[in-house]
């Protein structure tokens, strides 16, 4: 399926704040409340819309010392990407891991509180992780852009 322009204008004022009652979004549409409750349904159904979230600020919640961890390792065969995909998701302080190109095979977004209890991360979890050979981290000096709206 590909979203018209209106799905493209509703996918964005969800994307915004998924908390618009479908009344809202039929003003800021121009369409009937049944039509938006329509088209939502057909978007989830699509598996374009796959969830809604509540977004945490993560200073709020003593999570605001971001860490990214590039790691390598020591073999790429399908039985270790394997195992340490498992195991990584497994960590609640990796919020993000992506299976990269380049140098090193994963880059970890990882919150924490400080540089203490990442270090107690990497000490106790994820070094203790399988066919890792190495790990290159970088820490957030400041946020510039953040944002989980993808725009059609």
């Amino acid at each position: 399926m590909t979203p018209d322009i209106t799905d493209r204008k509703l996918l964005l004022l969800l994307q915004e704040d998924s908390t618009r009652t479908t009344k809202e979004l039929s003003v800021k549409l121009n369409l009937s409340v049944t039509a938006v409750y329509e088209r939502v349904k057909k978007l989830e159904r699509e598996g374009i819309i796959n969830k809604y979230v509540a977004l945490v600020d993560r200073n709020k919640v003593n999570k605001g010392f971001v860490v990214f961890c590039h790691l390598k390792l020591i073999q790429h065969t399908k039985e270790y990407l394997t195992k340490f995909e498992r195991e990584v998701i497994k960590l609640d302080e990796v919020l993000e891991c992506y299976h990269v190109s380049g140098d090193y095979d994963y880059i970890l977004k990882i919150y924490v509180a400080n540089m203490e209890e990442y270090r107690e991360f990497m000490v106790t979890k994820l070094t203790t992780l399988q066919h890792i050979g190495s790990t290159h981290s970088t820490f957030m000096i400041g946020e510039v852009k953040n944002t989980n709206i993808i725009v059609l």
